[in-house]
C-alpha cells in the first residue's frame, strides 16, 4: 500500500528533476526511500505520517543511521533530503514548520583530490592518440575538462549549440548558466572531433559527446574512458573528471593568484568553496590581503 507521504515525496522528486543533476536526484531518491522505510516501521499505521515528521523523530532516524557507520558526508546528504521533504510538507500545509531545519549538519572531513603534477598532466595530454574516432572524442573530452574546469555533469550535458568562439556555455549547479573560456589546444581537439563526429551519430542528435551507439555519452562511460586513456598513456595515477577540475583550479591559481576569477570559472556561488577547493589556508589569504589592500599595510616603527 502506498504510504501517506509517498505522493509528497514523488512530487518533491519531480520538482527537483529540473534543478538537480541526475546523480544528486538519484541520491535523494535513495535517501528518501530509506527514510520512508524507517517511517513506516516507526509510527503507528493509523496516524498520519506527517504528524510524526518532528525533530525528535528525525534525530532518532539519523542516530540509527549513524550507528550503521554512515559517513558524515552521507548523513549530511540525508539531512539535506529531509530538509527538502520538510519544505514540501510545509508548502502542502501538512506541517506548521520544518523541523529538519533545526538539525545540526554533521561536520564533514575535507577530502580534496590531489592535483596531478602539471608536467605529468601535460605530457599525458600531448601523447598522440591512435587516430580513431574514439581517440579524437576522448582527446576532446580530456582537453575540455582541463582547459575549462568543467564538472562531469556539465561536460556530459553539453550540446553542439553550447560551443561558441573560444568559449563554451555550461549549466552548473542550481541550473545556473555560465560562460567559460576554451584554450587553444582544447579548441583544436574539439575541431578535430567535430570533423568526424558524424561517423557516430545522426545530424539531429544535439549532444556534443556521443557513444558508438550515437546517443549522449553517460557519466560512467566518460569516467571509464578518461581512466583508460590515462593508463594507456602511462599516467601513474588514477584520473577522473573531478581530479582534472581540481588540477585546473590549482594550476591556474599557482600562476594567476586570482581567486575571484577562479571562483567565476568554477561556478562556485561562495568564495569560501573556492578557498577550500584550491587548498588555500588562512596564512596565504592573510599575506595576499596584506600585500594588496591599501589600508592593510602597517606603519613601520621609526
Amino acid at each position: 500500500m502506498t504510504a501517506p507521504l509517498q505522493p509528497i515525496v514523488d512530487e518533491l522528486l519531480h520538482g527537483l528533476a529540473s534543478r538537480r543533476s541526475p546523480a544528486t536526484l538519484d541520491a535523494y531518491r535513495r535517501d528518501l526511500a530509506h527514510f520512508m522505510g524507517f517511517l513506516t516501521k516507526a509510527v503507528a499505521p493509523d496516524v498520519p505520517q506527517a504528524l510524526h515528521f518532528s525533530t525528535a523523530l528525525l534525530r532518532r532516524y539519523l542516530a540509527c543511521e549513524r550507528t550503521r557507520g554512515l559517513s558524515a558526508r552521507t548523513l549530511a546528504r540525508r539531512q539535506a533530503a529531509l530538509r527538502q521533504l520538510g519544505d514540501q510538507l510545509l508548502s502542502a500545509q501538512l506541517i506548521d514548520s520544518n523541523p529538519a531545519r533545526l538539525l545540526d549538519t554533521p561536520r564533514q572531513p575535507q577530502h580534496l583530490p590531489h592535483p596531478v603534477d602539471v608536467d605529468l598532466l601535460n605530457r599525458m595530454l600531448d601523447e598522440p592518440h591512435d587516430g580513431s574516432p574514439l581517440g579524437f572524442r576522448d582527446q576532446a573530452m580530456l582537453e575540455l575538462f582541463y582547459s575549462s574546469g568543467l564538472r562531469l555533469a556539465e561536460l556530459a550535458s553539453l550540446d553542439l549549440g553550447d560551443l561558441q568562439a573560444q568559449r563554451v556555455r555550461v549549466i552548473g549547479k542550481g541550473n545556473k548558466p555560465r560562460q567559460v573560456p576554451v584554450g587553444r589546444k582544447a579548441a583544436q581537439a574539439l575541431k578535430d572531433w567535430l570533423g568526424i563526429r558524424s561517423t557516430f551519430t545522426a545530424a539531429e542528435e544535439p549532444a556534443l559527446f556521443v557513444s558508438q551507439q550515437g546517443t549522449r555519452l553517460g557519466h560512467r562511460a566518460i569516467q571509464k574512458r578518461l581512466d583508460l586513456v590515462a593508463r594507456e598513456r602511462g599516467l601513474p595515477e588514477h584520473l577522473h573528471p573531478h581530479r582534472l577540475r581540481h588540477s585546473f583550479a590549482t594550476h591556474l591559481l599557482e600562476s594567476s593568484h586570482d581567486l575571484r576569477a577562479i571562483q567565476e570559472l568554477l561556478g562556485h556561488a561562495q568564495l569560501a568553496t573556492t578557498q577550500v577547493y584550491t587548498q588555500l589556508d588562512w596564512q596565504q589569504l592573510a599575506e595576499s590581503y596584506d600585500h594588496a589592500h591599501p589600508r592593510a599595510h602597517r606603519k613601520r616603527s621609526p
